[in-house]
């Protein structure tokens, strides 16, 4: 059985990797699996555990990464959030593609562990738009916002470091793009 890829999604803060990783979930040539995070983060009203993360207490999530069981972990807003590696590892054992949405920092540790992966970087469309759709999606909250922009400028950074660079004008463009690398790919694979 051929081993599963692993497709790893990132991006600047707020650049809208959600709506990306979706329409990647949903369709049905690429056949990915939604590696599910923990985090110390409070169950919001309308998460499901176990569907939209693990929702563990922070000695648990430090039992984690003592034990070596996270490919990449981070901390945002005081919260910690990481991918475990068990689950990533099992699903590729079984030859399916596994997609794992991280921040831009966390790419290196899995492909340090996984260096047949591909990442993906997501652009905003411009510093100007996504520093408008941010202090929007915060206006109730300025602090917020600011450490998001300042994270997001901080995460463009980073984009140098990618294999593949995608800007996401358009959600669905920008899946298209991703869909073309993966599925050629996955040709090579065969």
């Amino acid at each position: 059985m051929t081993k599963g890829l692993v497709v790893i999604l990132s991006g600047a803060s707020s650049v809208g990797k959600g709506d990306i990783r979706d329409l990647l979930l949903q369709d049905k040539d690429l056949k990915l699996f939604y590696s599910i995070s923990e985090t110390t983060r409070p169950q919001r009203p309308n998460e499901v555990d176990g569907k939209d993360y693990y929702f563990v207490t922070h000695k648990e999530f430090a039992e984690s990464v003592r034990n070596k069981e996270l490919l990449e972990y981070t901390e945002f807003n005081g919260y910690y959030y990481g991918t475990p590696k068990q689950q990533v590892e099992f699903l590729q054992s079984k030859g399916k593609n596994v997609l794992i949405e991280v921040e831009a920092q966390g790419v290196g540790p899995i492909k340090l562990n996984m260096p047949d992966s591909l990442a993906f970087f997501v652009m905003p469309e411009n510093l100007e738009q996504l520093e408008k759709q941010i202090n929007e999606l915060y206006k109730d909250d300025q602090a917020s916002a600011q450490r998001r922009i300042n994270k997001a400028k901080m995460d463009m950074e980073l984009a140098p470091l990618f294999n593949n660079i995608v800007s996401n004008e358009d959600a669905k463009k920008a899946a298209a793009q991703i869909k073309e690398v993966i599925l050629n790919e996955l040709k090579k694979r065969k």
